[in-house]
């Protein structure tokens, strides 16, 4: 079977990234702009550091803020009705994940308005159009949604989140700029930075991944496990290595998908609406020692890639375990706690049939059951 890779057609990085952003929008032509951030982001005045660039070039814009940590159904189809009110032809999403994809389905329902209803976008969806126009300035170092084909929406009705791949959602342009996650305080630079980490490791070890995305994924488990403890810190040099590790993470899981930890994350935010980066963090070491015996020597390479010394003269079950342990390690160091106090065992079977049903549990190395994942939940209950 031929491997894919979809990507940004471009992408900026570094200080000052954002800078371009008016320039781009002159030269596609952008009229008016529909503006998708999250209220927090407006407050704080981060969204503003965009805007101010598209006063000072006087191109129009339209600000959409109704957006929720765990993007809603809702939020989706007030953002659609918004954008057709203000006339915008084009779209820039800043934020984290949930910014992002909100805006990813906004921008595909816009342009393929039969999948107006929104859960008609689960899996993979046959769209037939590329989204509106969108730049992606993402402000937390952790969901690469700016790079990715994926987003999440919850489903409040049915206290679920359903993942959504679609070829057709990834934002044209991306600008990766540190300075744009410099005031992310320290939970969430852990929490997102952890979710970094869980991508690059499912996605290393996911059934689907060959030499392209193995080098993206640890390259990325390198620069974060360099950059993390620092970024928490909000240390600059750190900042940026971060910024361009979890887009690295990105360029690879987006093509060959990720596994039961991410499987299981969506359901915990669904339900308890724990953070997913907390979610991810909690269950990666879990997850990675229930697949390690289907992971052949991945994790000599994850160990390694993690600063671990003396790998190859390690045994099998040695350079395993170094690789959890430096997970752990890096987990407690950035405070990620190791429990769930909200997990109840009278909930487990529907947490275990929501995370079977879960878009990325075909992707795990190891098959799994929704017997099996209850006894995955247990690990994280006090």
């Amino acid at each position: 079977m031929a491997n894919r890779i979809i990507l940004n057609m471009v992408s900026h990085h570094g200080k000052g990234a954002i800078r371009e952003i008016p320039e781009i929008a002159q030269t596609k032509g952008f009229k008016h702009i529909f503006v998708c951030s999250d209220p927090d982001l407006i407050k704080f005045g981060v969204t503003a550091k965009v805007t101010d660039l598209l006063e000072e070039a006087k191109i129009p814009y339209t600000v959409y803020s109704g957006i929720k940590p765990n993007p809603t159904i809702e939020n989706v189809k007030d953002g659609v009705e918004a954008f057709k009110a203000c006339g915008a032809d084009s779209i820039i999403t800043i934020g984290g994940g949930s910014s992002m994809d909100t805006a990813k389905a906004i921008g595909v329902i816009i342009t393929n308005p039969e999948f107006a209803d929104v859960r008609s976008l689960e899996g993979v969806a046959p769209t037939k159009n590329h989204a509106v126009p969108t730049i992606a300035v993402p402000t937390t170092a952790g969901t690469a949604a700016e790079v990715t084909i994926n987003y999440v929406i919850t489903d409040t009705e049915k206290e679920r989140k359903f993942v959504c791949v679609d070829e057709h959602d990834i934002p044209e342009v991306a600008i990766v700029d540190p300075d744009m996650m410099s005031s992310m305080p320290k939970g969430l630079t852990a929490a997102t930075g952890m979710d970094a980490l869980t991508h690059a490791i499912e996605g290393y070890t996911t059934k689907a991944a060959w030499e392209m995305t193995d080098m993206f994924h640890l390259e990325a488990i390198r620069l974060i496990s360099k950059n993390l403890r620092g970024a928490v810190e909000n240390i600059p040099e750190n900042r940026e290595g971060m910024a361009l590790a979890q887009y690295v993470a990105g360029m690879g899981f987006s093509n060959v998908g990720l596994g039961i930890a991410h499987s299981i994350a969506h359901t915990l935010g669904a339900h308890y609406d724990t953070p997913h980066g907390v979610a991810c963090a909690m269950m990666l070491p879990i997850v990675m020692e229930y697949n390690q015996e289907y992971t052949g020597e991945k994790f000599r390479e994850i160990a390694r890639a993690m600063g671990v010394q003396g790998v190859d003269e390690m045994s099998c079950e040695e350079y395993r375990k170094a690789a959890v342990d430096a997970v752990k390690q890096l987990s407690a160091d950035v405070g990620i706690p190791e429990k769930n106090e909200k997990v109840r065992e009278e909930d487990l079977e529907q947490l275990a049939q929501d995370a079977y049903a879960d878009a990325c549990r075909p992707g795990n190395p190891r098959d799994t059951s929704v017997e099996e994942l209850k006894e995955l939940y247990k690990k994280i209950m006090p």
